[in-house]
């Protein structure tokens, strides 16, 4: 069986990193924890969950941190979490069965990220992360924000799933102001930083400035096939911000000329011609959207744009083209995913509405 070192870098995490902590200690045989400043209760609470405690003076970038704590571990194999991480009971079962059967010639194990969900708390939003990698390899992060560590070698997929359960919003434009330091200072910015800065620029309000970052990534042409498809979807969520609706049209009809059409693009499109009242139109993106493979390429996979919100929109539309019985078969299927849905209800007592009124 593997040994394992968990390996953290945290900064004022008291309300969270004993529940971290409390959730995979008995599945590792170490565990680093790297403060960057706390000014709180946070290195306490990990010396009390048996950890070694290292400081590391913050110097704006996340890789150099993590690779620190990386630095400092001891046994076979690197495991990384966020302080708002847990595995939840499932999870901790799966992995512990990975620990116990993992081929140690395995260097790296990819496993799901949950980092959204919905009121039943099922994911609704799901992507592969590098978790799990042999010390020896000499893997490392890169990036001083938006930090990630290349696979390479034997690499597996896991079950087991790492929960983000944050409990307050991270600090306010952090992400921005490093990566513009990083410009000022005459760093250039990979594919990869290209695209993580055009998202922070969007999430900062500024989002002329992002669309045009958004379309200088897409020109360059060297991204990670997943960066590029989100990009064609931010794209068109600035320009619709900007009041471009057909250019918001082009850029998600742009990410066809990359992949074949995943769920959530099928979605977006489908909501664009829904918005603009073409139901016809919506329903052929709303139904391609339920008929494509689930978590096709491994990457960001909102599991809903797959069943669940097509379905609901497929009754709306079905509705809106007088095609009633269609439309009530289809909030049927979305009960079929989620039966205690509130919009499933309502649609049902409509349904029941108008055929009382049709009696």
């Amino acid at each position: 069986m593997i040994t394992i070192s968990l390996c953290m870098i945290v900064k004022n995490e008291e309300d969270v990193l004993g529940r971290c902590l409390d959730s995979v200690k008995d599945l590792v045989e170490e565990i680093i924890v790297v403060d960057t400043g706390s000014s709180d209760n946070t290195r306490e609470i990990a010396r009390q969950r048996g950890a070694k405690l290292y400081e590391f003076p913050w110097r704006d970038d996340f890789a150099a941190a993590r690779n620190y704590a990386f630095d400092q571990a001891t046994q076979e194999y690197l495991l990384w979490l966020d302080a708002d991480d847990v595995l939840e009971p499932l999870d901790r079962e799966a992995f512990r069965q990975l620990k116990e059967t993992l081929d140690p010639a395995v260097q790296m194990v990819m496993m799901p990220y949950h980092v959204a969900f919905d009121q039943a708390d099922n994911p609704t939003f799901t992507y592969l992360r590098e978790r799990l990698m042999r010390r020896d390899a000499g893997f490392r992060f890169e990036g001083a924000v938006h930090e990630a560590v290349a696979p390479r070698g034997l690499t597996v997929q896991a079950e087991a799933a790492v929960s983000h359960r944050k409990l307050r919003p991270g600090e306010s434009g952090r992400n921005l102001r490093i990566f513009e330091k990083m410009l000022r200072e005459g760093r250039a910015l990979d594919p990869r930083q290209q695209y993580y800065y055009a998202r922070e620029l969007m999430d900062n309000g500024r989002t002329a400035e992002a669309a045009e970052k958004l379309e200088d990534f897409l020109r360059g042409g060297q991204g990670w096939i997943e960066n590029i498809l989100g990009a064609c979807r931010d794209l068109a969520a600035c320009r619709e911000r900007l009041g471009d609706e057909q250019g918001a049209l082009y850029a998600l009809l742009g990410a066809l000329a990359y992949a074949p059409p995943r769920a959530e693009l099928c979605c977006e499109i489908g909501l664009h011609f829904f918005k603009k009242g073409n139901y016809a139109a919506a329903a052929f993106w709303y139904e391609l959207a339920t008929a494509r493979p689930e978590n096709e390429g491994g990457g960001f996979h909102q599991p809903d744009c797959g069943n669940y919100i097509p379905y609901l929109q497929l009754c709306v539309c079905y509705d809106r083209l007088g095609d009633r019985m269609q439309a009530e078969a289809y909030n049927e299927l979305a009960a079929g995913v989620k039966p205690d849905d509130p919009a499933v209800a309502h649609n049902r007592a409509y349904f029941a509405s108008l055929k009382k009124a049709d009696a």
